[in-house]
């Protein structure tokens, strides 16, 4: 009788262990910690990520079941790989990463935890994806590909005179210099001249600018950290000298550079999140194919339309807003 008391308590004992089990694992299917990671926070990087938040809000992901830990490096290498290594704890159920220097700073780490990369312009290029339709490294996401020709014909209509093109980007940013190469190639194919203004930090860029004028007729910027952190000054130097820019998002229109044909920057932050909504619904990673978000419309910053004179022709092709300077 005693023996098989002693085994039935054993039995017990056993039964507690093991219903216990799951709550010392990683992730409690009732509460959630996820992370947001940017470089530098602009107006474009801000949207998107207000539209993660949306989405999983939306999707019954909120503060009352879910920690968010949103760090931003503030334009610091050093600080961003801190942070990414920070989020490498095994105590994340998932990841956001806001354009490309975080996303490859997170997935050069080769984590167990999945990364959703969001507004990466060149995934395959970049190194953090190997193919867009079947996502390896633990990571998938969301690509706002510049749509270089489209740019270019919109540049064509509004400043039809514009033949030679300053380029200022960073050469440390690989979405940039991915951007670059597209449109150097494009303006080869289509008897554009241009002059490169490269540079390697912010402090470099009003330089960087004023060595153009004389030189081109218009300017072109891709989607770069670096440039965005002293837009200010590239705009200074081209309503002065009534040189119109062209960029590669609203969020820099209304920095004051002249047009661009742009993404929604909210929207996209959306998808990203429906993605990673999925994953936490049970798909695995590696069956969420990343996808590039399309163009939605002309964005014109007013005051420096005013200052170089022009008018708008209506034959665009996109629906057209008129952006303030942002204060």
């Amino acid at each position: 009788m005693k023996q098989s008391m002693k085994k039935f308590l054993v039995l017990v004992l056993c039964m507690i262990m093991i219903l216990s089990l799951p709550a010392c694992g990683k992730k409690n299917s009732d509460s959630y910690k996820i992370g947001i990671i940017m470089l530098v926070e602009n107006g474009a990087f801000l949207d998107m990520k207000e539209g993660i938040l949306t989405e999983l809000a939306a999707k019954g992901y909120t503060e009352e079941n879910t920690t968010f830990d949103y760090q931003c490096a503030q334009g610091d290498t050093t600080n961003l790989r801190t942070i990414c290594s920070s989020m490498d704890d095994g105590t994340y159920d998932l990841v956001f990463t806001i354009a490309t220097p975080p996303t490859q700073s997170f997935v050069s780490l080769e984590s167990d935890t999945p990364v959703f990369f969001c507004s990466v312009s060149s995934p395959v290029a970049a190194g953090v994806i190997t193919d867009m339709n079947i996502p390896d490294k633990n990571a998938t996401g969301t690509s706002n590909a510049i749509p270089i020709e489209e740019i270019f014909a919109l540049s064509g209509k509004l400043t039809p005179d514009s033949s030679t093109y300053g380029l200022i980007y960073c050469t440390s940013e690989t979405n940039s210099v991915n951007t670059i190469a597209s449109a150097k190639e494009y303006m080869d194919a289509n008897n554009l001249a241009y002059v490169e203004a490269a540079v390697t930090d912010s402090s470099e860029i009003k330089a960087a600018a004023e060595s153009l004028v004389g030189k081109v007729n218009a300017i072109f910027v891709p989607n770069d950290s670096v440039v965005q952190s002293a837009i200010s000054s590239i705009v200074s130097v081209s309503r002065e000298n009534k040189i119109p820019v062209y960029c590669s998002s609203a969020t820099t229109v209304a920095s004051g550079c002249f047009a661009t044909i742009a993404i929604d920057d909210v929207g996209i932050g959306s998808k990203t999140a429906a993605m990673a909504v999925e994953y936490l619904n049970g798909t695995k990673i590696e069956d969420i194919p990343s996808i590039v978000v399309g163009a939605d419309y002309v964005s014109i910053n007013s005051t420096t339309l005013d200052t170089l004179g022009i008018s708008v022709p209506d034959d665009l092709g996109y629906e057209v807003q008129y952006l303030e300077d942002a204060e």
